[in-house]
């Protein structure tokens, strides 16, 4: 809770700031979420952090407040399909512009969690290291872009419920890793990230051998 406090309210006081992040970058499987998110001035909650941060049912907790007292939100994402094509970096980069353009409310300041981000026509931004842990805007961002994205991956947990995603999420577990070894790829799987790709070219002939 002692940390949750010192959550900063604004980068600019009396601009109208969304704080912008991204959830599952790092994953195997799955699409990439961002969120944008407007918070009123006074708003503050004893449970809002960084959702890494965040225990899972608190995160539950959250998201339904902040939907509601937000200013403004939207989410967005960007499937593994396209991941493979242009990269996570950038599939990143357009799940958050996508998640700005839906605002109903136009933002004057984007607050980014990260160190770079390819500027979004007529709005200036400022990227902040670590920012789901400092502002408050950012931190909802994260909370929504992490629970909306767990709720899409139970849904596909369904479909193929042999790697664990309602537990790790997309994310490379020694769980998740050992059924890709032993059972291959879903259609969900990110071709071109680590032993998935390792196992991509492990089934083309030749390409699995050495010399």
């Amino acid at each position: 809770m002692i940390e949750n406090a010192v959550l900063k309210k604004f980068f600019k006081k009396g601009l109208t700031e969304a704080g912008c992040d991204e959830a599952g970058r790092g994953c195997l499987a799955g699409p990439v979420f961002a969120a944008s998110v407007i918070l009123p001035a006074g708003f503050r909650h004893p449970l809002l952090n960084d959702s890494k941060q965040v225990t899972e049912d608190d995160r539950n907790k959250l998201r339904p407040i902040i939907e509601k007292k937000a200013v403004a939100w939207a989410v967005a994402m960007i499937d593994h399909t396209e991941i493979d094509l242009i990269n996570i970096l950038k599939a990143s980069f357009k799940a958050m512009h996508m998640a700005i353009d839906q605002l109903h409310t136009r933002p004057e300041l984007l607050l980014i969690d990260g160190h770079i981000f390819p500027p979004y026509f007529g709005i200036v931004h400022q990227c902040v290291i670590g920012g789901d842990a400092i502002y408050s805007s950012i931190a909802a961002a994260s909370i929504l872009a992490k629970t909306h994205r767990d709720e899409y991956m139970l849904r596909l947990h369904h479909e193929y419920p042999h790697y664990g995603w309602n537990e790790n999420k997309g994310y490379g577990t020694a769980y998740h890793r050992r059924q890709i070894t032993s059972i291959g790829l879903s259609p969900y799987h990110r071709r071109t990230f680590g032993i998935c790709k390792e196992s991509v070219l492990a089934s083309i002939p030749g390409e699995g051998a050495e010399g």
